[in-house]
């Protein structure tokens, strides 16, 4: 019989015993569900069983791991439900788009999205739930898998299975409903207690629990222009004939990838004109505010959103937030004791206003400059006096809360969002977090300049979306105008630059999980050469060879 040991205590378990078993007899000393377990190393799903002997440790839906796993889940419980309500033989459709705050904006082709099927669509998932399903998953030739998406009018899947090196693959089961998955999956419907099916839009928004609150639902607040630039990305895709990976596989495969990134580039830049455009006609503007999450493109935003601000005779000069950090021992700590850079104390809030009500007025101001090695601001003798054409372009985190230009007239003030949202899906019930994207961004480009492991960025990756959540996306909605960075190409680019750096990362350290998980997801991609990149383009901020100093 097999030992297993769980917090330093042994225990004998017949052979075969399921992990959700174990599970089960620990669930009490949880807040919170049980949604795999880490087992010699390794993590298991709740269906495998004990082979032999080792050590135990579970992830809840409070881990990011399982809290992923749940939501994978719930997704696909959304899909046999609709499934389910449209009816067999309808052809029926429904593609995972993007996250609207707490929820899943999915579109559904093959029947019209009406309240009424939105209610039924509810009634059905709880059916499914009450009834504690089984969810299987069973290993399938890649010929076989293939055969068996073809023949339940799953596209996608098979135009992405085109590119799968290995032989195999893992297909999961929900009664009649056969799929893919990318990640782990719970064993039984049942294990999805909090959800919530809407129409939204043309569509369906299936709202689950936060990590931070997995067994309380809260539906987000309406976010409509973030919806409505999210939508535009998909609709540039679609456009270009790519809104998955085996589409874009397909492109570059077939040698019409370099026209593709002009094209992009192209409506990239006009969407970058229009805004331009637009603070040229609102002739008080003096100040473009502009802040997004790490790793957006914010500096070659800036830098391209100033070239075109001077086909308009206007003169952008560029500023930097950071400059007006306090000195390092005035940095205010986070829980831990390090300093936490990302609030907005850590700014001299009051001598950015005078600065800038200063220089609203017409004064000759002289601008500070942060030392970032000895951690003091600076007086290096560069001054600023505005013209009647003269823009401050001015960066940073805090650029959409009011708390940061509380002193300037609003009429004075244009705020731009900007983040990479990805729209991309790896097939129509695998999207692309936004955040994963950026991850990848940020780890090549923290080691190309400033020599940081991909072990280390990932280690900071929670505290930097901790500061995300905190400062920045509550501000969102309030920007004059939204731009999206993410590029449709760009993480074939990235990828032969990111996996170098994630093979690094040992099997010991605590990061290798998440290391080898997108290892996994750049598998999917047949890989792009960045000399084909235009040396404007917002990827080149991060994999190097920029016009811009980025």
């Amino acid at each position: 019989m097999p030992i297993v040991t769980i917090n330093g205590v042994s225990k004998e378990y017949d052979k075969g015993t399921s992990f959700e078993t174990i599970a089960k007899e620990y669930q009490k000393d949880f807040p919170c569900k049980i949604a795999a377990v880490i087992f010699n190393g390794k993590i298991r799903e709740l269906f495998k069983a004990v082979k032999k002997d080792g050590e135990l440790s579970f992830v809840t839906f409070a881990d990011s791991i399982g809290y992923e796993t749940m939501r994978r889940t719930a997704v696909m419980i959304l899909i046999k439900a609709v499934r389910d309500v449209a009816g067999v033989g309808s052809n029926v459709k429904i593609k995972v788009e993007f996250t609207i705050g707490n929820g899943y904006y999915c579109t559904v082709v093959g029947v019209p999205v009406t309240d009424e099927f939105a209610a039924k669509v509810t009634e059905r998932y709880q059916e499914l739930v009450d009834a504690d399903i089984q969810i299987t998953k069973k290993v399938y030739p890649l010929d076989d898998a293939i055969e068996i998406f073809r023949n339940q009018g799953m596209d996608d899947k098979v135009a992405l299975l085109k590119y799968r090196r290995s032989s195999e693959i893992n297909v999961y089961r929900i009664d009649d409903l056969y799929d893919y998955f990318f990640g782990y999956m719970l064993p039984r419907t049942s294990y999805i207690e909090k959800f919530r099916v809407d129409k939204y839009h043309d569509g369906l928004m299936l709202t689950l629990p936060t990590k931070k609150n997995p067994g309380e639902l809260v539906v987000s607040e309406p976010r409509e222009k973030l919806f409505n630039t999210m939508m535009l990305a998909s609709d540039w895709g679609s456009m270009m004939g790519i809104s998955n990976v085996g589409d874009l596989n397909n492109m570059v495969c077939s040698g019409r990838i370099n026209e593709m990134m002009l094209v992009q580039e192209a409506l990239q830049e006009s969407k970058i004109a229009d805004i331009a455009r637009k603070i040229f006609q609102r002739v008080d503007v003096k100040f473009v505010m502009i802040a997004g999450p790490s790793s957006s493109g914010k500096t070659s935003f800036a830098n391209r959103l100033s070239i075109q601000l001077r086909t308009y005779g206007l003169v952008p000069h560029p500023i930097s937030l950071d400059n007006y950090f306090v000195n390092r021992e005035d940095t205010p700590l986070s829980e831990d004791g390090s300093y936490n850079f990302e609030c907005l104390e850590a700014l001299d809030v009051e001598r950015f206003n005078q600065d800038m009500t200063r220089l609203l007025k017409g004064e000759r101001v002289e601008m500070p400059e942060f030392n970032f090695v000895t951690g003091k601001r600076e007086m290096n003798g560069e001054f600023m006096q505005l013209g009647k054409n003269d823009v401050l372009v001015i960066e940073g985190i805090h650029g959409l809360n009011e708390k940061m230009s509380y002193s300037l007239p609003s009429e004075s003030k244009f705020k731009i969002y900007i983040s990479a949202l990805t729209t991309l899906s790896i097939d129509d019930h695998n999207r692309i977090p936004t955040t994963d994207g950026r991850l990848l961004r940020r780890i090549v480009r923290d080691a190309r300049t400033r020599g940081a492991s991909a072990k280390k960025t990932i280690s900071m990756w929670g505290s930097v979306r901790a500061g995300e959540e905190a400062n920045i996306f509550p501000f969102q909605e309030g920007a004059d105008e939204m731009f999206n960075s993410a590029q449709i190409y760009e993480l074939a680019v990235i990828k032969p630059f990111a996996e170098p750096l994630l093979f690094n990362i040992g099997k010991d350290e605590p990061e290798y999980y998440e290391a080898k998980r997108l290892l996994k997801f750049l598998d999917y991609f047949v890989s792009v050469d960045s000399s084909m990149l235009p040396k404007n383009s917002i990827c080149r901020e991060f994999v190097g060879g920029s016009c811009f100093k980025v």
